[in-house]
């Protein structure tokens, strides 16, 4: 079985020397990212731009130095740029340099806003209406899902406008929700960036895989790059912010990291569901966690916009699991989810819809089980018994 699937993997349109060939985005992007974090933080320790803990939801010992995100940022940048280059003569070179440029436009977009509340602490919506911002900058290059194929099976005609019309709310929606998610999931040192890395590999195979199989003329290279791009912006930075971390990326990577995300997702969404629904349980972690939070503090009479310690992470440290080996774990379930997704995208889809349904229930099941959803103590934390 495990044959069948690794030759359905690799498709004969396009062999995996074309992949390759585009390594040089992954080397640059990790060492300009490496370099730019490595300045980052010395800024930021030079000039205060730090993050310090209150003993309440930051409960990391002393002041960590801020602008991770910005390193992430200049490895991704240059990534892009260098997708760009090897584009430059092919006949699509027009479409992939506006989309590459609009992912770009909108992360740095997510990323500023992240790094203005970072500094300044605004308001959740206001940081939301930058999100939206950022998203309707996909909507303008023409990066939306088709939504045509799922109505195909009820012979349903849907006109392109309409597709095109109801593609801005799921681009919307998309956007904020990975992009909240992962800053959510920011909360232990190495954490969001490691599990973003295990995502972002699970993406790249599938984006290898549909390459391969010429799956777009424009949507492979695209993504290819974008994956690459991100992968080696997140790699370069994660050195520094392993436990114990030198630096946070702050909402400014998080944000960033989620948005480019969500493009990827949506950029899976260009032709048939089979796929998205993939990058979907691929980013299963995420969306886990964020599930669970709401409705913890939605159950428990709590404000949704208010941080609290309640985390399936912060409960695992709560519960006595070394902060190192909750990450392990935390990236282990990141690694479960990715390989179902992978698994399931070489199924029929309503195969795999099926598949995916009975992971997200029993997700849940096991969630209610540990007492995931309980909310006690200091700001929400679930203390340990003595």
């Amino acid at each position: 079985m495990i044959a069948t699937l690794l030759e359905n993997f690799i498709g004969p349109k396009r062999s995996l020397d074309w992949v390759f060939h585009f390594w040089p985005v992954l080397a640059l992007s990790f060492i300009s990212a490496f370099v730019a974090t490595w300045l980052c933080k010395k800024i930021a320790l030079k000039y205060g731009i730090v993050d310090r803990p209150d003993n309440l939801v930051k409960t990391h010992k002393g002041s960590i130095a801020y602008l991770g995100g910005i390193g992430i940022l200049v490895g991704l940048t240059v990534g892009i740029f260098t997708g760009i280059y090897f584009l430059h003569r092919e006949e699509y070179f027009s479409s992939a340099f506006n989309w590459l440029v609009a992912v770009l436009a909108g992360g740095a977009i997510a990323c500023f806003i992240g790094l203005v509340d970072d500094i300044f602490d605004i308001k959740p919506w206001q940081k939301m209406l930058g999100q939206v911002v950022a998203a309707f900058v996909l909507i303008v290059v023409g990066i939306t899902p088709t939504l045509l194929y799922f109505v195909q099976p009820f012979n349903w005609d849907m006109p392109k406008n309409v597709d095109f019309i109801l593609g801005i709310p799921v681009v919307i929606i998309f956007v904020l929700g990975a992009t909240n998610s992962l800053n959510l999931l920011d909360g232990l040192d190495g954490l969001c960036a490691g599990v973003t890395a295990i995502i972002t590999i699970a993406m790249l195979l599938l984006t290898i895989h549909l390459s391969t199989w010429e799956h777009s003329e424009v949507g492979d290279p695209v993504r290819l790059i974008i994956c690459l791009g991100l992968l080696g912006g997140v790699c370069g930075f994660l050195p520094f912010n392993r436990h114990p971390a030198k630096i946070f990326m702050g909402d400014a990577g998080s944000m960033l990291l989620g948005f480019v995300v969500a493009s990827v997702m949506i950029l899976f969404g260009e032709k048939f569901p089979r796929w998205w629904m993939a990058s979907i349980i691929v980013f299963g972690l995420p969306i886990l966690d964020t599930a669970v939070a709401l409705i913890r503090r939605f159950a428990n009479n709590r404000p949704l916009f208010v941080s609290d310690r309640g985390h399936i992470y912060d409960q695992m440290i709560d519960r006595g699991i070394p902060l190192k080996k909750t990450v392990a774990i935390c990236y282990g379930l990141a690694a479960m989810y990715a390989i179902i997704g992978l698994a399931m995208s070489l199924q029929r889809t309503r195969y795999a819809l099926v598949a995916y349904i009975l992971v997200f229930i029993i997700s849940g099941i096991v969630v209610w089980k540990k007492g995931y959803l309980k909310m006690k103590g200091l700001r929400g934390a679930i203390q340990k018994d003595k």
